[in-house]
């Protein structure tokens, strides 16, 4: 008999205390190469003297909303589609849409009003968002690149149409690091229904170091990262003996292989994943937020239990210093739809959507501020595209898409609340004055956090990449 074993039952508060312990040798190496780098000069997987000036923002939250959200049935309202509606669309040019169907315009079936001090309009479809007008900046001119979902989402989340390029969660890492070492930099929230157009693509390092790449969360489990825990079955000691001896030969393959950037990234991944252990279950505990919190984001009600539980996530992982949350509403495949792609019935699509969406992602908002958290918060509002002003089909009560005018909307650090930029013309075709395109979007907001779009590059195939490729602006009549 082992004279050490103490059969005495183990509690949770001395497991986890003893499972601290147990990770700090595979740490250990990553501390140690953190201290070198911190001491040499900056290499191509470090960016040096960021930022650039004092940020607004410290943290971003992106809701990215998949399938087109038709701006002419939320935020920007088109009288003249009433007046007209049922007529034929002249003098546009070509129809933009991605079937190519183009039927009779069509009036909003959602009622218009304006809202708050600031007088935004919001339509009846989003009653919680509309409390909240006088915290959101409106762009109504944003213009995407593609009708097609995939690449016009993969444009929104990396700034290009084509696969391969690393997302703005993935740059943001690489140019600001983490806040706290225990958790991911960047954090992936899937809708609980289904992935996105695209998967894990909008998500990528792409040729940034790996270890940039969002970490997506199981949202639809009950253990947010697959194969965190220690299995019951493995005696505590006997997984601290397994933890140190993988160190030392990690330690050991890396000083051999000195500038391999694989091996560096998976390790500092399985680094990270030792930490989580202890971190990830008090982070997703949402059994611990009170009852009126609860209530707020909505997970008292079956329509919005799922998107809730993210949206109340991202405030706890925010809150903790994870750097970037991005969180999906709507999946790429489902029958009904499940995300915005409303060709079929636009009003029973939106309808469906928003009522997932529009109470959790206001209480959010409201959520963040009450704490004092949306002063230095950039919360980012998007969808990849638009919806045409016609019917898709000359019977049909849905709508195709629209990539040439669309609105999305910023709230939080840096931006005028209650403010709205851009027009579109009189049925919300073409963009009439001020046009955003995303890579101006995105430019923007990586002023808020203190950087030069032109100055963050990775040398790549002989060019010097950004986010922003070779254009992009900020747009500062938008900024506080």
């Amino acid at each position: 008999m082992n004279p050490s074993f103490d059969p005495t039952p183990v509690t949770r508060r001395r497991f986890l205390h003893s499972s601290t312990e147990g990770m700090g040798a595979i740490a250990l190496a990553w501390m140690l190469a953190r201290e070198r780098a911190g001491a040499s000069p900056a290499s191509p997987s470090t960016p040096s003297r960021l930022p650039h000036y004092a940020p607004r923002a410290k943290r971003i939250v992106q809701i990215f909303c998949c399938g087109g959200v038709s701006h002419l049935d939320t935020f920007d309202p088109k009288p003249e589609l009433d007046r007209m509606h049922g007529k034929t669309l002249e003098g546009k040019g070509e129809n933009l849409g991605f079937f190519g169907q183009p039927g009779k315009l069509m009036r909003s079936p959602y009622e218009f009003r304006r809202h708050g001090q600031s007088g935004a309009w919001v339509s009846s479809l989003l009653p919680h968002l509309a409390g909240c007008v006088d915290d959101l900046c409106f762009i109504r001119s944003m213009v995407a690149k593609s009708n097609n979902h995939t690449p016009a989402t993969f444009q929104m989340n990396s700034g290009y149409t084509m696969n391969g390029f690393p997302s703005m969660g993935a740059w943001l890492s690489y140019a600001l690091g983490t806040e706290n070492e225990n958790l991911p930099t960047f954090v992936v929230l899937p809708d609980p229904r289904g992935m996105i157009a695209g998967g894990s693509i909008n998500w990528t390092s792409g040729f940034l170091p790996a270890n940039h790449q969002g970490v997506p969360f199981r949202t639809q489990s009950r253990e947010p990262i697959g194969d965190l825990r220690t299995p019951d079955s493995i005696p505590l000691e006997a997984r601290r003996a397994d933890m140190e001896f993988l160190a030392g030969m990690n330690r050991g393959f890396a000083a051999s292989h000195e500038g391999e950037p694989s091996f560096g990234a998976r390790l500092r991944a399985y680094e990270l994943a030792a930490r989580m252990q202890v971190s990830i279950p008090e982070a997703t505990d949402l059994e611990s937020e009170p009852e009126s919190i609860r209530a707020l984001y909505g997970l008292d009600r079956e329509s919005t239990r799922g998107f809730s539980r993210n949206c109340l996530m991202a405030r706890r992982l925010l809150e903790r210093g994870v750097r970037f949350v991005q969180i999906f509403n709507g999946g790429a495949f489902g029958s009904p739809r499940i995300n915005w792609d409303g060709h079929e019935n636009l009003k029973e699509n939106h309808d469906t959507q928003a009522a997932t969406m529009d109470q959790p992602v206001a209480a959010l908002i409201q959520d963040l501020k009450q704490r004092g958290m949306l002063e230095d918060t950039l919360v980012v509002w998007a969808t990849e595209f638009g919806r045409g002003p016609a019917t898709q089909g000359i019977d049909s009560p849905g709508r195709d898409h629209h990539p040439t005018a669309f609105t999305c909307f910023l709230a939080g650090a840096g931006v005028r609340p209650g403010h709205t930029h851009g027009v579109t013309d009189e049925v919300g075709y073409f963009v009439a004055e001020n046009p955003v395109t995303i890579y101006d979007f995105h430019a923007t907001i990586l002023h808020l956090l203190g950087i030069q779009h032109e100055k963050l590059t990775f040398y790549h195939n002989g060019i010097n990449r950004r986010l922003t490729d070779v254009h992009g602006k900020v747009v500062s009549e938008i900024l506080s």
